[in-house]
């Protein structure tokens, strides 16, 4: 028998990967922070609000992945592999109640004058731009490798942040270099950074929320594991197979026809060979449910 492949290594890239990203969002947000109180930038103050809580649901994230790893118990019988949606369920919807409260304060300061921002503030933004985008490339090769859809959407908030911190640096430079009459483009920027915020905690209520509710692995995947299935002596064909995702990793229910002739102590070692071979093969594997169905199987 083939000894399953363990998911360990995946959940520790992915770790290491959100820890990187934890300590530079962390920097970064402190940085902005003191840059936009001090030099008078409240699209810095928005994006700093924007790193800081990349940190907060970094922080969710990593203990959701500590808890994903628990073993099953009496009460929780399929693990805890699910811990991962909850939580990043409950970080979207602080994501988005934070943008709003942030989008509110710009409008109130849209008409109100302030200094222009410091010199300085334009070399913050331009570094958080490169930061960010160097972030994004590296968490989506971490995701590519792993398969961890979290640390892809991860990914992905970086490239968004990158963008957000491009808008930043532009009203930023509109505000320096146009003067008093163009201190609109601060706050104009920090609206821009509050909508793609928004947009960012929808997309990922919206992943989690699927999650959570047994949605089909994808069609990559489920290809693979059908397959994978297929190449095993004995089956004849997969009737029916659901992938559900769960956290970084993943459930399957195969139905599987065999010879109708087949005594059901073969039909079972041909199950189990199934299983077997799965989870050897696929790491983000938790579980495999067989169940088995004569072939030529007749609907009646």
């Amino acid at each position: 028998m083939t000894a399953p492949a363990s998911p360990a290594p995946l959940y520790r890239d992915v770790v290491r990967a959100a820890l990187l990203g934890l300590a530079v969002n962390l920097l970064l947000g402190v940085v902005k922070l003191v840059g936009g109180l001090a030099w008078s930038s409240f699209a810095l103050i928005a994006d700093a609000a924007n790193s800081l809580g990349d940190v907060v649901a970094t922080l969710v994230v990593l203990f959701a992945m500590k808890v994903a790893q628990k073993p099953p118990d009496d009460e929780h019988p399929y693990g805890h592999t699910r811990a991962e949606g909850i939580a990043a369920s409950n970080v979207a919807l602080l994501i988005i109640i934070s943008a709003l409260l942030i989008g509110w304060e710009a409008l109130q300061r849209l008409p109100v004058r302030h200094d222009l921002p410091h010199p300085a503030a334009l070399w913050i933004a331009a570094a958080n731009v490169v930061i960010k985008e160097a972030l994004y490339r590296y968490k989506r090769r971490v995701a590519r490798q792993t398969g961890s859809s979290a640390m892809l959407a991860n990914a992905w908030d970086h490239r968004s942040d990158a963008l957000c911190a491009l808008a930043v640096l532009v009203g930023l430079a509109v505000v320096r270099f146009g003067g008093p009459d163009y201190l609109w483009a601060d706050e104009a920027a920090s609206l821009f950074v509050v909508a793609a915020i928004i947009w960012a905690g929808v997309q990922l209520f919206r992943r989690s929320g699927s999650e959570l509710m047994d949605v089909q692995a994808e069609p990559d995947l489920v290809r693979r594991v059908r397959e994978t299935a297929l190449l095993v002596e004995g089956v004849r064909d997969v009737e029916k197979l659901f992938v559900r995702k769960s956290g970084i990793e993943y459930f399957a229910d195969l139905h599987l026809q065999v010879d109708s002739s087949m005594t059901v102590a073969e039909g079972h070692r041909i199950g189990h060979d199934v299983k077997d071979r799965l989870l050897a093969e696929f790491a983000a594997l938790r579980d495999v449910l067989i169940h088995l169905e004569p072939y030529p199987h007749r609907h009646g």
